[in-house]
């Protein structure tokens, strides 16, 4: 009679459960979430570098050289970019 007390499922036994499967779900969810981002920065990254060679013609230059040509344009950029495509209008 012991051991089917101890094979039998209690109300607080199946919460357990369930909680367990919602916290698996959960974590599923913020890994699949956290993916996906990391997937659409990547992809920004890879059409913003891709539109810096199209129209400042960078293609030769190594990473180091394209930084510091980047470096000499970012003060002029940033104090003359419109309003329109600050951060502060997204």
């Amino acid at each position: 009679m012991e051991q089917d007390n101890r094979n039998k499922k209690t109300p607080i036994s199946d919460m357990d459960k369930k909680i367990e499967q919602l916290e698996e779900r959960k974590s599923r969810i913020v890994r699949l979430a956290s993916e996906k981002e990391r997937k659409q920065r990547a992809n920004r990254l890879i059409q913003t570098g891709a539109l810096a060679e199209k129209y400042f013609g960078i293609e030769h230059l190594s990473i180091k050289k394209r930084e510091e040509l980047f470096k000499i344009f970012s003060d002029f950029i940033s104090k003359n970019t419109p309003d329109k495509y600050r951060r502060d209008n997204d």
